[in-house]
């Protein structure tokens, strides 16, 4: 029997969802009757040009010229939209500002840990972007050059990329938690102009100097004209351990009085680039679309989560991590963001629902670790804080599990629509998640995102339903990448995405489509690790384990458990003589912390005689995970394309005698 939805949409909601105005003006331009969710993403699935078209006249995308096409093209990798258009996405960021009621409204407010809170009002925030785009004009930095980020998520990062987007450069950013080492491996290969760089960020109550690392990355990055130092941490920006040559002060290019102009582009000129987990090497750049993230995010912002004009929209995140970039588009459908540099934790359970309140929070985005810690503490953040604006809880990172389904609806409000959702920083984007008119089952995802033409897949290619399969897109989306950074002939794009099926998008996850239409995830097919809502790379964690002298060889994992939890245990082959004591886990764990980051120490260190490997030598990683999972030994692993079937063996013993449902880790002789 199919499950009672535990959330249902009401009717008669106030205001009316943007979602509802969309399907009656579709219906206008088709004649179509389309009468709710379902009818509405059939016909956005099957036909994207008058889809897509609908979505930019709806949010009437600002261009030099209307578009006279919406795909010419609809290849897989390739697919041309909106030929011939030109825009911009800094200019859709601040055209709020141009609205007299909105001007002296708060477009950003920044909280950090230590409580102190900065409002920036769009009048403002168009000033400011204004004076560092002129700033960065003077630098000689123009369309196509690389603005770059090591930065904690606060108002100044915002700023420093549409000041960028602005000028048509590329924007790309980095946390402060990597060291200059990790950071300088996925900036460095931008070969930036202008690197942006905090004194230091907030975490767990500590205040974390970073002005050492800064001079070592900008050492590490020798096609740097210049470094703006930005005092986060309220010191001044000097470096005792390092030189910075060309450093200036945030103050002293931000404070002219300059109205901002906006160079509009090509529908498919980078505006930024993210980046892969690095699994297999150096996290690869992944380079996204002005005018694929524009409508994107209008459609997912306006119509997923209802965003409008005035709301206030808080997603904690940090600036690794793709909803960062959602953050910032949430200036693009008007709405007030909020940015925090802190521990999500800090001083408890209950602080990012503060936040919420403090805030008056339309939309909370959060992991669904934040539930646990809740859960675990026995808080109720309804009756706490004042949540009464807050009508859409969105989370993703991992899969909710069940039981947080009904402490949310108990503990937060009957009313809060708890929207799971599951995207990727390859999309920048959604795949599945909710609307403010479809019902919520506890654990699943409401539907496939409008425009996304999802279905699960087995391995001959035929879709699923009611049982586990690859998660695959089977039509184009505007905010597909462009392309991969330093991949002229576009060989490693199509070899991540279209190797398994050609000319259709394979994403990498085992999902379920329910026979209500509903979505479940299983967790990763591939070997990408998730901590706390952040991918990470295990070519980071080698890097660094590799190369302590007592340790031979590693392999580390990221398992998703039944309870919701998730486990990330570093295994690692010892060498000769050399036991593994609390001395030597403490080093590893230290090692990470330092040169890589916090998230990247493992849950456990556990020795192990040896680790399976391909033919050619690459570790197997995803069938460890799988066998972890609690996946048969003859399922994972062809016993001819490894090169030790016996250490693949020990994993299947270890996976056997590990209590992972229990949370308790046992040693396997």
């Amino acid at each position: 029997m199919t499950a009672e939805p535990i959330w249902l949409p009401n009717p008669d909601q106030t205001p009316r969802p943007q979602i509802a105005d969309f399907t009656d003006y579709a219906n206008q331009r088709t004649g179509k009757s389309m009468a709710g969710y379902d009818d509405l993403w059939k016909w956005s699935v099957s036909d994207l040009d008058g889809f897509w078209g609908a979505v930019w006249d709806f949010f009437d995308v600002i261009a030099d010229e209307p578009y006279t096409e919406v795909l010419s093209d609809r290849s897989m990798p390739g697919a041309d939209w909106f030929p011939g258009t030109r825009l911009n996405y800094a200019e859709h960021a601040l055209r709020a500002g141009l609205d007299d009621k909105l001007a002296n409204e708060p477009a950003i407010i920044t909280i950090k840990e230590s409580g102190t809170r900065t409002e920036t009002t769009w009048r403002e925030l168009r000033r400011q972007v204004g004076s560092v785009a002129a700033w960065l004009r003077i630098q000689g930095v123009g369309e196509g050059d690389r603005v770059v980020g090591y930065l904690p998520n606060t108002h100044h990062t915002l700023i420093a990329f549409l000041a960028s987007a602005s000028i048509g450069a590329i924007w790309s950013a980095c946390a402060q938690d990597y060291a200059a080492e990790g950071a300088a491996t996925k900036l460095g290969q931008l070969e930036p102009k202008v690197l942006f760089a905090a004194d230091g960020y907030l975490w767990n109550g500590q205040a974390f100097d970073r002005r050492d690392q800064v001079a070592d990355l900008a050492n590490r990055m020798p096609s740097l004209r210049a470094v703006v130092g930005v005092g986060n941490l309220g010191e001044e920006f000097i470096v005792e351990h390092g030189q910075i040559t060309n450093l200036t002060a945030w103050d002293d290019i931000a404070s002219a009085d300059v109205e901002p102009e906006f160079t509009r582009v090509d529908f498919d000129t980078p505006l930024w680039v993210l980046y892969s987990s690095g699994t297999t090497g150096i996290p690869k750049g992944i380079v996204h679309s002005h005018g694929g993230v524009v409508i994107d995010h209008l459609r997912l912002l306006g119509l997923h989560l209802d965003i409008r004009p005035g709301d206030r929209f808080f997603w904690y995140t940090n600036t690794n991590w793709m909803m960062w970039n959602l953050v910032a588009s949430a200036l693009v459908g008007g709405a007030t963001t909020v940015c925090f540099d802190g521990s999500p934790l800090y001083p408890g359970p209950g602080r990012l629902w503060e936040i919420a309140a403090d805030t008056k929070a339309n939309v909370l985005g959060v992991s669904p670790g934040i539930f646990l810690a809740g859960m675990k503490a026995g808080i109720e953040p309804g009756r706490e804080f004042d949540l009464s604006a807050l009508r859409t809880i969105g989370a993703t990172g991992a899969p909710v599990p069940a039981h947080c389904f009904p402490w949310v609806r108990d503990a937060v409000g009957e009313r809060v629509q708890l929207a799971s959702t599951s995207g990727g920083t390859d999309v920048v984007s959604g795949f599945a998640g909710s609307a403010p008119n479809v019902p919520i089952w506890a654990g699943e995802l409401s539907r496939p995102v409008l425009g996304v033409a999802l279905e699960s897949w087995d391995d001959a290619g035929h879709p699923l339903v009611g049982e586990v399969g690859e998660m695959v897109i089977t039509a184009p989306m505007p905010s597909m990448p462009v392309k991969f950074w330093n991949d002229p002939d576009g060989e490693r794009y199509r070899d991540t995405y279209f190797s398994m099926f050609p000319e259709v998008w394979r994403h990498g996850d085992w999902i379920t489509i329910t026979d209500h239409g509903s979505v479940t995830i299983s967790g990763r097919s591939d070997a990408t690790l998730n901590r706390q809502g952040v991918r990470l790379g295990s070519a980071d964690i080698y890097d660094v384990v590799d190369g302590i002298p007592e340790v031979a060889e590693s392999l580390v994992i990221g398992a998703e458990q039944p309870d919701g939890g998730y486990w990330m245990p570093l295994f690692v082959v010892l060498a000769s003589g050399v036991s593994l004591d609390s001395g030597l886990r403490d080093r590893i764990a230290g090692e990470l912390r330092s040169k890589a980051s916090p998230r990247h120490v493992p849950d456990d260190i556990i020795a192990v005689p040896a680790i399976p490997h391909t033919r050619t030598g690459k570790k197997l990683e995803v069938p460890v995970k799988r066998l972890i999972q609690g996946h048969d030994l003859d399922r994972v692993a062809n016993p001819d394309a490894v090169d030790s079937f016996e250490a693949l063996e020990y994993f299947a013993r270890f996976a056997g005698g590990s209590g992972l449902a229990s949370g308790k880790v046992m040693t396997v002789e």
